[in-house]
């Protein structure tokens, strides 16, 4: 490919990237309800099976980075015991409003990071586990962002990422016809839109992202796993599970089989068990291990702080990291997350 090829194609993808970033500047999602508070936040993330058992399987000391991580509520949930969390997103809106949930539920450990992922402003193989969820489906190049959000967990870290299903996003699609046709007035069968029916703000959040994305791909399970290979990740299992009839207790274990036949079969069920709420399923894989055959091991704080970001110019919004002001001060692992924001002001 000759050199201006590949500056028309750079430039397309910026133009694309860019009308996303419009997108969620002008209607952040998902929004927070009015007088939300940190308890509510928990409950309502907890109806998820998955995000319960996420929450078990992840180290109570991990370090994670939501990618995409929008107006942060998986960021917060996740922000218990002594984990330190970092929500990068590319839409400033989103983590101001992060940002200031944050603030007002007394999360310490938390850091907002506006960065594109194309050009990620975090540092490779800095964390314990990468978290993305319905983000690279809205990318130009779902592929090429997956190898750049790998290798940003380190050797043996896991990663963690939901993506439209081909099959399960098929009712989505239905629906959006209807919607079409009837100037977006009526959406039938969207059991997420009649929740909202009395947050207006919150609805319109819903219904833009589901229905008029100007960017949106679906992937297959097997086409995800090539993926995984592609970039020396290991393939754990899926979430729903591929292998009928296993309801996984540990999402971190390894699935019992993976059989491409029945993968298939699973994804077919998935337009029935999956449909009704836009058709996302998750794909967890661990990087594999270092050259040496052996786990990296735990960084020390001040490892942790070289490490964490990737110093590029305005890869980091300072004004957005949440930190509280004993973390600036302080002598453990919190004194990093708030030396991000402060390393990225000075230009250093």
């Amino acid at each position: 490919m000759d050199l201006s090829r590949r500056s028309g194609n750079a430039a397309k993808a910026d133009s694309r990237t860019e009308a996303v970033r419009r997108f969620y500047q002008h209607a952040p999602f998902p929004g927070y309800p009015p007088r939300d508070s940190l308890q509510a936040l928990r409950k309502r993330a907890e109806r998820s099976v998955f995000a319960r058992l996420l929450d078990r399987a992840i180290p109570g000391d991990a370090w994670i980075a939501d990618i995409g991580c929008g107006t942060g509520q998986m960021s917060l949930y996740l922000a218990r015991a002594d984990r330190v969390v970092v929500g990068a997103d590319l839409t400033r809106a989103s983590l101001l409003l992060g940002a200031a949930a944050a603030r007002r539920f007394g999360l310490e450990r938390v850091t907002f990071v506006e960065t594109d992922l194309r050009r990620p402003g975090l540092k490779a193989g800095a964390f314990d586990v990468v978290y993305s969820s319905g983000v690279l489906h809205h990318t130009p190049d779902p592929r090429a962002s997956f190898a750049r959000l790998a290798a940003l967990a380190r050797p043996g870290g896991m990663i963690v990422l939901g993506v439209y299903n081909a099959f399960a996003r098929v009712p989505s699609r239905l629906r959006r016809v209807a919607a079409r046709l009837s100037g977006f007035r009526f959406v039938p069968f969207d059991p997420v839109l009649r929740e909202r029916g009395s947050e207006p703000a919150r609805r319109q959040a819903w219904l833009r992202d589901q229905y008029q994305h100007p960017e949106e791909h679906c992937h297959t399970l097997a086409e995800v796993q090539r993926w995984f290979a592609e970039n020396n990740v290991e393939y754990v299992r899926s979430y729903p599970s591929a292998v009928l009839g296993d309801e996984p207790d540990d999402v971190f274990a390894p699935a019992n089989d993976n059989w491409t036949v029945e993968g298939w079969l699973a994804q077919l069920g998935w337009m029935w068990t999956l449909g009704h709420e836009g058709g996302l399923f998750f794909t967890i894989g661990r990087r594999a291990l270092s050259s040496w055959g052996v786990e990296q091991p735990a960084r020390t704080a001040f490892q942790r702080q070289q490490t964490f970001l990737d110093r590029q110019p305005a890869a980091v919004a300072g004004e957005l990291a949440v930190a509280a002001d004993h973390a600036m001060t302080g002598n453990d692992d919190r004194q990093g997350v708030a030396a991000v924001g402060e390393t990225d002001r000075t230009g250093r």
